[in-house]
């Protein structure tokens, strides 16, 4: 609990430094309360990420990590030394009876990779691409989505919505365009920020961080139709009693030009170089209290050697929102 204060207090500060244009564009209580609005206003979960598992594992660097930055979780390169990680699969939104089977929304990969020197956290999602560009922007998704007297949302007040942003449906077309994942560890996952990774001599990199699977593993709509709801729990429990599920921690680098506030523009992955950062393996499950008690705050939990974007406003948002929902989760 204590950590839970120290974070909330440490992002109500962060907000207040948030650059204006951010800070200004849209109120993070009210983004969180419209989530839990879209979601059905469930108590006691997340606004984000309601329907998940928690788990343990650790992160092995590359032994060459450290040329691309100096955070201390990429100089552990001794397995036996391996940086421990606490990390959380989930579901996209706040309903935590969503079905496993929805193709339209991202999986969530939460993740703090733990170092005295400092903890190192990522927020990632089974997409290149977040579905808004700004903090008001994302007010305004939500607010079409919030259900009428019928019980239902404005169908033409979407449609209205996603022809004058058509950006905002990048992330739904992705995702409706590939086959539902198999399991929580059998589809890559993204940072969708840029990141500036510094090395000890001070060189600096820009580049997107994706997680990709190592057994990546789709369900056919033939499938699909034959699984229940929740079945991606049991899957999860059968796969890591054979063993850990692994990703490779991968730099995508970017080139003059790869937009770097804007998290609904892709970068053409296939055209720029990448380098392995190293290998996260996901050990077993763990209780839901060990992920509760706090929040995943990649705004907060960076250390020296990476830095979120200056000038993304979907990333200096994160951490006051992370904190409301952590509040209304907590009473």
């Amino acid at each position: 609990m204590i950590r839970s204060l120290s974070l909330m207090a440490g992002a109500a500060a962060l907000a207040s430094l948030v650059a204006p244009a951010a800070a200004e564009e849209a109120d993070p209580a009210a983004i969180v309360a419209l989530q839990f609005a879209v979601s059905g206003d469930h108590k006691g979960v997340r606004a984000s990420g309601a329907k998940g598992v928690c788990l343990r594992g650790t992160f092995t660097p590359a032994s060459d990590a450290a040329s691309l930055s100096k955070a201390p979780q990429f100089a552990k390169t001794d397995p036996a030394k391996a940086v421990p990680v606490t990390a959380r699969f989930s579901m996209g939104g706040g309903n935590p009876k969503i079905s496993d089977k929805t193709k339209a929304t991202t999986r969530g990969f939460a993740m703090r990779m733990a170092d005295p020197a400092g903890d190192l956290t990522f927020v990632i999602i089974s997409a290149p691409v977040f579905s808004t560009r700004t903090p008001g922007q994302l007010l305004d998704f939500l607010k079409v989505r919030v259900a009428g007297p019928d019980g239902k949302p404005d169908a033409e007040k979407i449609k209205a919505f996603a022809a004058q942003n058509p950006e905002t449906g990048r992330q739904a077309a992705w995702l409706n365009a590939r086959p539902v994942p198999a399991s929580f560890a059998g589809t890559d996952y993204w940072a969708v920020h840029a990141y500036t990774l510094t090395n000890a001599k001070g060189d600096t990199t820009t580049a997107k961080l994706k997680f990709v699977a190592a057994d990546k593993t789709t369900l056919s709509d033939e499938e699909l139709k034959a699984k229940p709801d929740a079945f991606y729990a049991d899957e999860l429990k059968e796969r890591l009693a054979r063993g850990p599920a692994t990703f490779d921690l991968v730099a995508i680098l970017a080139e003059p030009g790869d937009p770097t506030a804007d998290v609904t523009a892709t970068w053409p992955e296939d055209q720029r170089k990448t380098k392995t950062l190293g290998t996260l393996a996901i050990t077993e499950i763990a209780p839901d209290a060990t992920c509760d008690a706090a929040t995943f705050d990649p705004v907060v939990d960076l250390p020296e050697g990476i830095a979120g974007p200056a000038d993304d406003p979907m990333f200096a948002i994160r951490s006051p929102a992370y904190a409301v929902s952590l509040s209304r989760r907590s009473n």
